[in-house]
């Protein structure tokens, strides 16, 4: 049996939080740092002090004799101390008695006698404890023989817990560690937990560093209603210094046999992993085929008997301005990841995307920049209920290319340039074409410590080649608006003339749109000193007016490839178009106010307080819409408000809220507070509305009972559809050098409502491993501050309630 590192696997910054300061070794006081390495060791002179010495022999430094009283022999990396040494330098022989202290770049040992050949690299001890130096691996032998890198011990001990605290500890006959190789080997040995054994081999291997050795992992076990009894026990095979490959056969009662392969590669120049699952003869499918026949209308995107997965992620530098860049994935079928997959995040997706491509950025003259790709992206549908006409549009391919660079300190140019090819997997009911869109632009950056002005002008030029059957598609559609005839309806023959002289007027191939776009972004910066509950803040006041001005462009011609409308939010106040894509380009004659606030304690810049309240006022009607969208009217926005307040160091409270004072109704409102316990535990709660769209709650907590045991749990729940998302509870035990987890989840499993409901354990012994599922991973992404260090990514005023780009999850409303 043999378990082994990964090189990526390191430990996280707190991963030994709980240890004491205490080393079953300390770090003696008369011998310095180890310096050099072992291949030094031969190269270097062998240095000898002691109080007093005995029957010498030979010239300068070769000699033979004894040495006694404090003792210390120095040569590279090593150092020993003893109260008497006989030393014989013409063949390198030594024998060290009392208080012996043995040091080198991987370990530091004590014991009651060693001895040893220091040309030869051999050596005897009686009676040791030892300490890793490269982790906190420790422990004792009845006696220890080391040959160069290789030691042997014999009645040994191995632990990474303090000796005070030994939760765990391998036992083993005789246990060889061979500092070189990152790896020791035990026999007969025994795994105790506690005091009780749990596990005995007759051979086992462990890594000893952070090196990668090949192997056995440690196992994973869970429980669901889904998969039934789940085990997984990978096989690591550390195939050669720059790639490496695990194997994962994993054995799901209600399912069957599934075998999955993850291969990585690393070169100076690419790196890459390959991930490859098959199931065959999936049990699932064969249990759900007479219901899924009634459930899933589209036979094919029905279960197939045999599932699996394939999933690539690489990189390739062409040279320091280039980088090929490839992500790809493909499944069986679309209801693959639904089985597979146990989180509730991707259940708002549709498509699994692909995409292959070369990338470029460098800079021009001093300050300026440009980025440039060629790609290629393709759609794959996850969602069963749906069918592939509702994918979006395959990118085949697209190239962009963005530049911007100043002349000088008043004067800035630039471009934003896309040329793609659309086409869609059902090219019947989608037909494609192919887009060029040009966006130059100048601006004048004028600003000052407290002020700034930019004004901006530019020229947005798309233009299309669409092919046959869309032109004549969006042709039909509005001859039939024209003469106000129905989508579905048969054309009356009063009206067909008058059709299709309409439809041959309007129909085009080449349709295209230009049309200029002028903003000017200005703001103020104040601040003033000021005093809040004894501590000393800057308080700042920055008012902000953004005026957008775009003539009306008829764009009824024109498809919708990528195009949607963009979620209202305080992002959308100063964009110069509130549609994602290129197909549309909003009309505007409108002025944004805002105005934004904080409050930054000076000991430490953290903000205790950021607010920011903004509106647009619409000096003219926007007529430029997309589907069933509603005409902006001349008017006034909602008003946008976003703030958050550090009540102290502890308590956090965020807050959004957007109000539309021509419908008098409240379009948003969210709120996020968490309160930190301690230094690992935190409780979050988050509560969103957003018109009748959606209105979700979620409660999370990890609280830390004592130093050692924790609550974890969390409730997800949508109103809007009177759905559980997701419930975690669990309970886990964290000392210096074991860990355990029990984690119940009740997850959304799909769109429909179904739910899944798992049981996962996990036993980590730091150091050595963790058998069971990789709960760490799911409670960070279910639990924000699961680690604390994830709460400081973003400085809090740069935490908006409401981005543009605001993705309902999971949302079950199609």
């Amino acid at each position: 049996m043999s378990l082994s590192a990964h090189a990526d696997d390191l430990p996280r910054a707190n991963y030994w939080a709980l240890c004491p300061i205490e080393d079953a070794v300390p770090a003696f006081a008369d011998a310095q740092a180890p310096v050099g390495s072992v291949e030094d060791r031969e190269n270097q002179p062998t240095d000898i002090d002691g109080d007093q010495f005995e029957g010498l022999s030979g010239m300068d430094s070769d000699f033979t004799g004894n040495v006694s009283g404090d003792v210390t022999l120095r040569r590279g990396d090593q150092f020993l101390g003893t109260d008497d040494l006989q030393f014989s330098q013409d063949d390198g022989t030594f024998v060290a008695s009392g208080n012996v202290r043995y040091q080198d770049a991987g370990m530091r040992v004590v014991a009651d006698r060693l001895e040893g050949d220091t040309i030869a690299e051999s050596y005897r001890m009686d009676k040791v404890r030892y300490q890793l130096t490269a982790r906190r691996g420790n422990g004792g032998a009845e006696r220890i023989e080391m040959d160069g890198t290789v030691g042997a011990l014999m009645g040994s001990t191995y632990s990474t817990c303090p000796p005070s605290d030994r939760w765990w500890e391998l036992k083993a006959q005789q246990i060889d560690v061979d500092t070189d190789m990152g790896m020791g080997t035990a026999r007969n040995a025994t795994l105790r937990v506690g005091k009780v054994p749990v596990l005995y081999v007759p051979w086992f291997r462990f890594p000893v560093d952070e090196r990668r050795i090949s192997g056995l992992l440690y196992p994973r076990i869970s429980q669901s209603s889904r998969n039934g009894f789940d085990y997984t026990q990978p096989v690591y095979l550390n195939l050669a210094p720059n790639y490496d490959m695990t194997l994962e056969p994993r054995w799901m009662s209600k399912r069957g046999l599934q075998l999955g392969t993850e291969f990585r590669f690393m070169t100076d120049a690419t790196r890459g992993e390959l991930d490859v699952i098959y199931l065959p003869s999936d049990k699932l499918a064969s249990r759900e085929r007479e219901l899924e026949q009634t459930q899933v209308p589209i036979a094919e995107n029905r279960r197939k008997d045999d599932r699996s997965f394939l999933s690539f992620n690489g990189s390739a530098d062409i040279n320091p301005t280039w980088q090929g860049r490839a992500s790809l994935t493909w499944m069986s079928d679309p209801r693959y990841l639904e089985d597979s997959n146990n989180n509730i995040d991707g259940i708002s997706s549709i498509s699994a995307v692909s995409q292959l491509g070369v990338f470029g950025q460098g800079t021009s003259g001093e300050r300026g920049y440009w980025n440039a790709g060629v790609l290629g992206d393709y759609q794959l549908l996850t969602d069963y209920t749906l069918p592939e006409s509702i994918l979006p549009y395959n990118r085949l391919p697209h190239a962009y290319f963005t530049w911007e660079r100043p002349y000088g300190r008043w004067f800035t140019a630039g471009v934003n340039a896309t040329a793609t090819r659309f086409a869609h997997v059902d090219d019947v009911a989608r037909p494609g074409g192919s887009r060029v869109d040009l966006k130059p632009y100048i601006s004048m950056p004028l600003e000052g410590p407290s002020w700034f002005v930019r004004p901006t002008l530019a020229w947005r030029h798309t233009a299309y080649g669409l092919d046959r059957e869309l032109a004549d598609a969006i042709a039909d559609q509005r001859a039939r608006g024209a003469l106000g005839i129905g989508a579905g309806d048969a054309v009356p023959d009063a009206l067909l003339g008058q059709y299709q002289a309409a439809f041959g007027q309007l129909r085009d191939t080449a349709p295209s749109r230009s049309q200029p776009i002028t903003s000017i972004d200005a703001g103020l910066f104040f601040d003033r000193n000021t005093a809040f509950r004894g501590e000393d803040y800057l308080h700042t006041l920055e008012p902000r007016i953004y005026y957008l001005h775009s003539p009306y462009r008829d764009q009824s011609a024109l498809p919708l490839f990528d195009t949607s409308p963009l979620t209202f939010g305080w992002g959308q106040l100063f964009r110069d178009n509130r549609y994602s894509g290129a197909d549309r380009q909003a009309d505007a004659n409108q002025v944004t106010l805002a105005v934004s606030t904080r409050l930054i304690r000076e000991s430490d810049g953290q903000e205790k307080l950021s607010a920011s309240l903004g509106q647009i006022v619409y000096l003219d009607d926007s007529r430029v819409t997309v589907g069933n969208e509603t005409q902006i009217e001349r008017g006034r926005s909602a008003w946008v408000a976003d703030s958050t307040y550090a009540i102290n160091d502890r308590w956090t409270i965020s807050a959004g809220y957007q109000w539309d004072p021509k419908f008098r109704r409240e379009d948003l409102a969210s709120v996020r507070t968490r309160y930190l316990i301690g230094d690992d535990g935190i409780v979050n709660f988050a509560y969103r509305r957003r018109s009748d769209l959606i209105e979700q709650a979620d409660f999370s907590f990890l609280y830390p009972i004592n130093p050692t045991w924790s609550l974890i749990g969390r409730y997800y729940y949508s109103f809007t559809e009177d759905q559980l998302l997701e419930a975690v509870a669990g309970v886990q035990w964290d000392s210096c050098c074991l860990a355990a987890r029990v984690v119940g989840r009740r997850y959304l499993r799909n769109r429909q409502g179904e739910l899944n409901n798992a049981i996962m354990f996990e036993l980590e012994l730091k150091g050595l491993g963790s058998a069971g599922p990789d709960t760490e991973s799911r409670l960070r992404r279910a639990i924000l501050g699961y680690y604390r260090d994830d709460l400081y990514l973003v400085p809090p005023s740069e935490l908006r309630n409401s981005d543009d780009d605001e993705t309902i999850t999971p949302g079950l409303s199609q």
